[in-house]
C-alpha cells in the first residue's frame, strides 16, 4: 500500500481533513497537486525541489537549462559560427539537466516526486528523455505532441514513471492502445484543457480552443469509460490541468474522475520559482483582459501576457508571414524545435525566436520577453507567496481560508 510518509507531516494532516483523495503514484501517496513544467528555465531545481519536498510532484522543464549556469553560458557564448555549435550547446544543456535533477532531488529530501517535462516537439527530445532517466528523475512528462515512442526510449528504466500530456479522450485512447502493444501503460495521464492552460496549447488552431471535446466534464468520464471497456490491467491516474486555482476546483475535478490536478501559473508566482522577480510580477499583475492567444513558432495556439514585445509582434506578424523563408540555420545555432516557423519558413506559424523571447522573460525583461500565463485569477491575487502557502491555500476550502 502507498504510504503518506512522502508528504510533509503538516500537509498530510491537512489533506486528511479535507476529504480530497491523495494521488497514488509510483508506490507513493502524494498531495493531489502537480506542478507543471514551465520553460525556458521557469521551473528548474528550486521550484521542483520545493514542491516535491512538501509532498507534491515537482517538475523541471528540460528546455535550455544552461541559462541557470553561468559557466555553461560562458562556455557557449559566441559559439554560433562554429561548425559544432549545435552539438556544443546541446551538450551544455544536457550537463545542466544533470545538475538540475540532482539539485531538485537533494531539495526534495526523499519526499514527493521529481519529474522532467520534455516537449515532444523539441529536436533533442529523445536525448533529453534518456539523459533525464539516466540522471535518476522519478518521472518523464511529455507534451507538445504524441509521445508514441516514449516506452521505447525508457525501456532500460522500467521503474521510471511515464506520463503523457493529452487534451481529449481520442488522444488518450490512441496513446494507451499504442503503448499496450509495447507492453507498457502510462503511469498517469495529464489532461490539459487548451482554453484554460498557458504556454503552448493542445489544439490545432485558435478557433478550436473552445471545442467542448476538451471540457473536463466530457474528457474525464470518457477516459474512465474507455479504461473500463479496455479491461486495462490497472487503473491509470488522471491529472487535470488548466485553470485550477482553488480547493473547490480540485474537489470538482476529483468528483468528475480526476485523481489530481496540475497547476502552472500559480507556482510561477511563488518565491521559489526559478525565474526573475520581475517575471513573477508580470504574471501576478496580469488580468484576464491582458491575455492574448496567438499562433506560436511551433504552429500551436499559445496564451501569454500582452507585453510590449508581444503587442508589437502581433501587429507585424501578417507582414512577417508574407516574407517567411527557410533559414540556413537556427538563429540560436541549435534546433530547439524540430519544426520552427521562423527557421523553416512556415508562413502560417509564428515568425520569432521563441528561445530568445522566453529567455528574456526568465531574466524579467518586460520589453522583450514572452510571458506565458494560464487563464483565471491567482489564489493570492498579485502577491508573491511561498510554495508551502500556495499548497495550504489549495487544500483549504474558501470558507475557511484567511482573508
Amino acid at each position: 500500500m502507498p504510504s503518506s510518509r512522502h508528504i510533509s507531516p503538516d500537509l498530510a494532516a491537512l489533506l486528511a481533513r479535507t476529504g480530497l483523495k491523495p494521488l497514488r503514484l509510483g508506490g507513493r501517496e502524494l498531495l493531489p497537486i502537480v506542478q507543471g513544467g514551465m520553460g525556458v528555465g521557469v521551473s528548474a531545481q528550486r521550484l521542483a525541489g520545493a514542491v516535491a519536498a512538501e509532498g507534491g510532484m515537482g517538475t523541471i522543464s528540460s528546455v535550455d537549462l544552461r541559462r541557470h549556469h553561468p559557466d555553461l553560458m560562458a562556455a557557449t557564448r559566441g559559439c554560433e559560427d562554429r561548425a559544432d555549435a549545435k552539438a556544443h550547446i546541446d551538450a551544455a544543456n544536457l550537463e545542466a539537466l544533470d545538475r538540475e535533477i540532482a539539485g531538485a532531488r537533494e531539495r526534495a529530501q526523499g519526499r514527493g516526486l521529481v519529474a522532467l517535462n520534455v516537449m515532444r516537439a523539441v529536436g533533442e527530445y529523445a536525448a533529453s528523455v534518456k539523459r533525464g532517466l539516466a540522471a535518476g528523475v522519478d518521472a518523464i512528462v511529455v507534451g507538445a505532441g504524441l509521445p508514441l515512442d516514449l516506452p521505447d526510449l525508457a525501456q532500460d528504466h522500467p521503474k521510471a514513471l511515464l506520463i503523457p500530456i493529452l487534451s481529449d479522450a481520442r488522444g488518450v485512447q490512441l496513446v494507451v492502445k499504442k503503448w499496450e502493444r509495447k507492453r507498457r501503460l502510462p503511469d498517469a495521464i495529464v489532461i490539459e484543457h487548451p482554453r484554460l492552460a498557458g504556454g503552448h496549447l493542445g489544439a490545432s488552431r485558435i478557433a478550436d480552443l473552445g471545442d467542448p471535446r476538451f471540457d473536463f466534464d466530457q474528457v474525464l468520464p470518457a477516459c474512465r469509460a474507455f479504461f473500463r471497456q479496455a479491461g486495462l490491467e490497472r487503473d491509470i491516474p488522471l491529472i487535470a490541468a488548466g485553470g485550477v486555482r482553488s480547493f473547490e476546483d480540485i474537489q470538482r475535478l476529483q468528483d468528475l474522475g480526476a485523481d489530481a490536478v496540475q497547476l502552472g501559473t500559480p507556482f510561477a508566482v511563488t518565491a521559489e520559482c526559478d525565474a526573475h522577480a520581475e517575471f513573477k510580477r508580470v504574471l501576478a499583475e496580469a488580468r484576464e483582459e491582458d491575455l492574448v492567444e496567438f499562433t506560436s513558432v511551433a504552429g500551436l495556439p499559445a496564451r501569454a501576457v500582452a507585453t510590449p514585445w508581444l503587442k508589437t509582434y502581433l501587429k507585424l506578424a501578417p507582414r512577417l508571414q508574407t516574407v517567411a523563408h527557410v533559414r540556413a540555420q537556427c538563429t540560436q545555432a541549435f534546433d530547439c524545435l524540430a519544426q520552427c516557423g521562423l527557421r523553416d519558413g512556415l508562413k502560417d506559424w509564428g515568425q520569432f525566436c521563441i528561445d530568445n523571447q522566453l529567455a528574456a522573460a526568465l531574466r524579467g525583461d518586460v520589453r522583450k520577453g514572452l510571458f506565458f500565463r494560464g487563464a483565471g485569477s491567482l489564489p493570492f491575487g498579485n502577491q508573491i507567496r511561498s510554495v508551502r502557502e500556495l499548497l495550504e491555500r489549495l487544500l483549504t476550502p474558501a470558507a475557511l481560508a484567511p482573508a
